[in-house]
């Protein structure tokens, strides 16, 4: 049946929603609590949006507005909300970008999300510096000491000097608010665009069924806030229930418990590596916040750690599951639900999971059998447009209107299993060897605190079965007896053939534990 054009049915209406209303909003309802405890000081809702206008006025007289792509390189400190919200208080759009990142990357992700502004701090400059001459962007610091050399223009002063905004550039849902870079785990780092209805009901569905944080709540912010799970499941989620945030600009396990004690934490968001750092740091401590919710998302969370941190904390992690395109989570083991171990729970208000068959490339073709493994399929309000300039890319990410993860898991009872990456996947003799599981068993080994298991090419076996061990602080490994303990717990074609004992295991922007790196490590030249 057709009907005729008309733009109260067909157009994109009237409707706006932002995610800087977030703050904006809350700097109403909130106004006197803390937002921010940062370096021993607490910053107010009222104030933080305050000092977030006056970036936005300076950024305006710059001549940023709708649709404009501002580059941001700011670690966890108060100027990462003020920028972030400023930016999209003018309807723009945030590229944030990885710290870590070396000049050449940098441009390239400039060059790739078309940046027009690109503003870094102090302590990036000297890879942004070049980098932004490199992308011919203009770039405006943050954090610069006055008496700095150089010619680098300073938002704090062109702010001071600026009329700051009075409310926020309307805009529309589905209007893009960040193109979040992703890790890069499978080759080079792709711009997925998240829209500002993706973020805001991320942040609803979040709160009603996933954590439930409140006003009274204090969030540990030790997730890096340039990636997804930082910015979404601390700062947006924590920044609209009126909830404290602690920052903390790089994650050590001792200072994070200390800040987590002074401030009375009551919820610790983190990946595998921080509770890792947590749990050895309550081993040398009796001091504990008053914690009452901890949510592990970024990477499997070995059901031994997952124990060990109950034991110190008393709280049980929660564990969840998201990507950087589901802006991020997927699912949760729900707040208030006795947690599953070793699954990542039910899904969020709103999102649809499903297994497909992993080996068919061009269409959809879902598993309907409870408990089958297969690839994990995803859609709902969370999934993201798509890769900015990446069209192919895009079209096989989202095949018949579902978002292909690329990770194995079973789905049973409306309960998820993640088995592991599909590219992680080690193919042993015939044989799939899934990381993941061997991960698990190698962390019930007392003197483990962490491992990576990946498989490296093999003229015989195809792959061949390694594992980087990271022993626990004060213990010596020996490589046979790790083969050993494996050998009691998986099956004889699962256990690494070799061991390697590392200082520290090389980590990707979410904490997640960079296999590619180790496979170019371990391959024999």
């Amino acid at each position: 049946m057709a009907h005729p054009h008309d733009p109260a049915v067909d157009g994109r209406g009237f409707t706006t929603l932002s995610v800087a209303s977030i703050l904006s909003e809350s700097a109403i309802r909130h106004a006197d609590r803390p937002a921010v405890f940062y370096n021993g000081e607490a910053i107010t809702y009222r104030e933080l949006w305050d000092q977030t206008r006056a970036y936005a006025g300076a950024l305006r007289a710059r001549g940023v507005g709708r649709g404009d792509r501002v580059a941001i390189m700011i670690p966890n400190v108060p100027d990462f909300p003020r920028v972030y919200y400023a930016v999209l208080a003018l309807g723009a759009i945030v590229v944030p970008i990885h710290l870590l990142l070396k000049a050449e990357e940098i441009s390239r992700m400039l060059h790739d999300a078309g940046a027009d502004l690109f503003i870094a701090s102090a302590t990036s400059l000297a890879e942004a510096a070049p980098a932004a001459a490199e992308a011919g962007v203009p770039l405006v610091t943050v954090l610069l000491p006055t008496e700095a050399p150089g010619d680098f223009a300073r938002l704090e002063v062109e702010a001071a000097a600026a009329e700051p905004i009075r409310r926020i550039e309307p805009t529309g849902p589905l209007d893009a608010a960040t193109i979040l870079f992703t890790s890069g785990t499978t080759g080079t780092p792709k711009g997925a665009v998240g829209s500002h209805l993706s973020i805001v009901e991320q942040v609803h569905a979040g709160l009603i069924d996933g954590v439930q944080v409140s006003n009274q709540d204090v969030t540990f912010g030790g997730l890096p806030l340039f990636h997804t799970f930082g910015q979404t499941s601390v700062l947006n989620m924590a920044f609209r229930a009126g909830s404290a945030v602690i920052l903390m600009p790089r994650f050590d396990g001792d200072q994070a418990l200390e800040l987590m004690v002074k401030h009375q934490a009551t919820v610790f968001v983190g990946v595998p590596t921080m509770y890792v750092g947590l749990v050895e740091a309550a081993r040398r401590t009796d001091a504990r916040p008053p914690l009452r919710f901890a949510n592990s998302g970024g990477a499997a969370l070995p059901v031994a750690l997952l124990e060990a941190f109950e034991q110190a904390f008393g709280v049980p992690p929660h564990e969840g599951y998201g990507l950087t395109e589901t802006a991020p989570t997927v699912t949760v083991n729900t707040f208030g639900k006795p947690t599953i171990a070793g699954t990542v729970g039910e899904t969020l208000w709103g999102v649809e999971v499903a297994i497909a068959d992993p080996d068919v490339e061009d269409r959809i073709d879902l598993i309907e059998d409870d408990g089958v493994l297969g690839e994990i399929v995803v859609r709902g309000h969370n999934v993201f447009k798509g890769y900015v300039g990446r069209e192919e890319a895009t079209k096989e990410a989202v095949v018949d209107g579902w978002f292909r993860t690329g990770d194995l898991g079973t789905y049973t009872e409306g309960i998820l299993t993640i088995v592991d990456r599909k590219k992680d996947m080690i193919l042993r003799s015939g044989y799939n060897v899934y990381p993941t599981e061997v991960e698990a068993a190698l962390a019930r080994h007392p003197k483990v605190a962490a491992s990576a298991v990946f498989g490296v090419d093999d003229e015989v076996k195809g792959q061949e079965i390694h594992a980087a061990v990271l022993p626990r602080e004060g213990a010596e490994i020996d490589p046979d007896d790790i083969i050993e303990f494996a050998k009691e717990h998986v099956a004889s074609y699962k256990y690494p053939r070799f061991v390697h004992i590392v200082e520290e295991l090389p980590l990707g922007a979410s904490g997640k534990i960079l296999k590619r790196e180790l496979q170019r490590m371990y391959t024999p030249a």
